[in-house]
């Protein structure tokens, strides 16, 4: 029991020795940001709830508030393609790639720059078989949703480390 309560002891006070910490949320350089994308899209939708549940800035959507927005985040593209990549001898197709690209910057209204157009990537491979179609375009779906995820998350990290710019 002793040995036990000792080990425990030894690796709570390791874990908080080498700093080790939960991952929090973002403390943002800005207060309100407008959403310059569409918010009823899965990933504008996605990309606003995480952006407003972290109870930290309050999210414009309306166009007349653009002017009351610190920053504006802009979605300049977003693409999806379905590529095959690999076919069997009768031509069948055997292996997709699934890619998801997001382009997106950070701005004033003004139009000064806190963060420059940046391209975001993701791709996952997948198998098919046309037997099990139904199967393979439920996993597709779930392939494009953990993309977009990671991507979503990519960008709130992002604005959370973003430094606003110095006027000269």
């Amino acid at each position: 029991m002793r040995r036990r309560l000792f080990a425990l002891v030894t690796v709570a006070a390791a874990l908080a020795g080498c700093g080790f910490q939960l991952r929090q949320t973002g403390d943002y350089p800005f207060k309100t940001l407008f959403a310059d994308f569409s918010v009823t899209s899965p990933l504008g939708a996605e990309l606003s709830r995480q952006l407003l549940g972290t109870g930290r800035i309050e999210l414009l959507t309306d166009a007349r508030q653009i002017q009351q927005a610190q920053v504006m985040l802009d979605i300049l593209h977003e693409q999806r393609q379905r590529v095959v990549v690999g076919t069997n001898a009768s031509g069948q197709v055997r292996e997709l790639q699934l890619r998801m690209t997001v382009k997106f910057r950070l701005r004033t209204p003004e139009g000064v720059e806190w963060i420059e157009p940046v391209e975001l990537f993701q791709q996952r491979d997948l198998s098919f078989s046309e037997t099990a179609a139904l199967s393979k375009e439920i996993e597709e779906a779930m392939l494009y949703r953990d993309m977009q995820h990671d991507i979503v998350q990519q960008i709130v990290r992002r604005l959370a480390r973003v430094k606003p710019p110095v006027v000269r």
